[in-house]
């Protein structure tokens, strides 16, 4: 970045931060903040180990120095701007997580597609947060990163005193990191009438079926409700399409298959479908052979129903780092210009990020494009060529940001 795109891009953020609302963490005096400042490539580094004692104080910073990126500590500390690590005496920290768009499975054909990933992924983190750990909608902060993802901040006082460990495994339940065997058991059903041929307390007692453990909430509920609707699915295809993912594993022969072929006459009412929603019971087949199957359709259910985190490996040190620094919602993201948003629950689904989290005006500004380049942004396809044109400013800061243009015509 040159000194004329440097001062251009610094005191449009300066103009920002004049009349900013930012959102300040719990305890902000507590926390650590550091910055990175607009600079060339060489000396790009974090400045750390501040603290403020004051609204006022943080505010004077961002109006003065404009930082291209601001990030806190999600760690509170007796001595946030001590500066050493160990000098600072951690006393708890918030419960984070990232969902990083970028390295989401599946092609992305643009950085509007890629946002949307990552939205429908946070939707789903939402969804573990709220029902399966019960937290309070209060206590759940979502934030939208102004770059390529989403953040949930948590400040319920039952995890700010988790260990680095404990947040590995609250990321491991979230991911699906948990084998078939831990979601069903094997147990006799017992009734007046049965084709079994052992009886137990004067009953008949028919064979052993698999049962889905917790079938009512969490995993067993998530488990049950895609094994649901994946059979109701299957049996809406033709015979020779149905269950192809199956056919090869083992227990899956002519028993089992005529048995999933009568799913064809099921409907969502069946009282099969509603005993596996209700009481978990799988009875496909022979027990004894019929694991591989149950451990296919379980890992299925996995599969579309855990969080992808993007790059798992970057994840878990996000939230298993207890001195992690995060950024501030309300501040700008410094490689896209765009604001760091931060989102009530209700306001999650509905937000487009190139639109909302926008904060600079249409006013015509020339730009010289290093490369060609598009975006869609506020609802336009914006395409620029190599060269000298004129843009949008929200287009130009983003474009510059980006690092694939200048200000100005030289």
């Amino acid at each position: 970045m040159d000194d004329k795109t440097r001062a251009f891009i610094v005191s449009k953020f300066q103009e920002y931060y004049s009349q900013a609302q930012l959102t300040l963490p719990p305890e902000f005096t507590s926390r650590e903040w550091g910055f990175i400042e607009f600079g060339s490539a060489d000396d790009v580094f974090m400045k750390r180990h501040r603290d403020f004692g004051s609204e006022g104080e943080l505010y004077d910073y961002l109006r003065g120095m404009a930082p291209a990126h601001a990030y806190y500590s999600v760690a509170y500390y007796e001595y946030p701007g001590a500066p050493k690590m160990k000098e600072k005496n951690w006393l708890k920290a918030d419960l984070i997580f990232d969902i990083d768009s970028d390295h989401l499975p599946g092609k992305i054909n643009s950085y509007g597609d890629m946002l949307e990933k990552g939205k429908k992924e946070t939707l789903k983190l939402l969804d573990f947060l709220i029902n399966d750990f019960g937290f309070d909608e209060s206590a759940v902060h979502a934030v939208f990163s102004g770059g390529r993802g989403y953040h949930f901040h948590i400040s319920d006082p039952s995890v700010l005193s988790l260990e680095s460990p404990e947040r590995r495994e609250i990321v491991d339940y979230i991911s699906g990191k948990i084998s078939p065997e831990m979601h069903y058991s094997k147990e006799w059903m017992v009734g007046e009438h049965g084709s079994g041929t052992e009886t137990f307390r004067g009953k008949t007692a028919v064979p052993y079926k698999y049962i889905l453990r917790n079938n009512g909430a969490g995993w067993g509920k998530r488990i049950a409700n895609y094994i649901v609707q994946y059979l109701i699915s299957e049996s809406t295809k033709p015979d020779k399409d149905m269950f192809r993912e199956l056919r090869d594993l083992k227990g899956f022969g002519k028993s089992t298959s005529k048995r999933f072929q009568e799913l064809k006459r099921i409907s969502k009412s069946s009282a099969a479908l509603q005993d596996i929603i209700k009481y978990g019971r799988l009875d496909f087949g022979p027990v004894d052979d019929f694991q591989d199957v149950i451990h296919q359709l379980i890992s299925q259910a996995v599969d579309q129903s855990k969080v992808n985190f993007g790059n798992t490996q970057v994840d878990e040190p996000v939230t298993a780092d207890i001195k992690r620094l995060i950024r501030l919602p309300g501040s700008l993201h410094g490689k896209s210009g765009m604001k760091v948003t931060a989102l009530k629950m209700d306001e999650l689904e509905g937000f487009e990020p190139l639109n909302d989290a926008v904060v600079f005006g249409d006013k015509s500004v020339k730009i010289k494009a290093i490369k060609p380049f598009a975006v869609q942004m506020k609802g336009k396809d914006l395409m620029v060529e190599e060269g000298v044109q004129e843009v949008p400013e929200y287009a130009a800061v983003y474009l510059i940001c980006r690092g694939v243009a200048e200000y100005g015509s030289h």
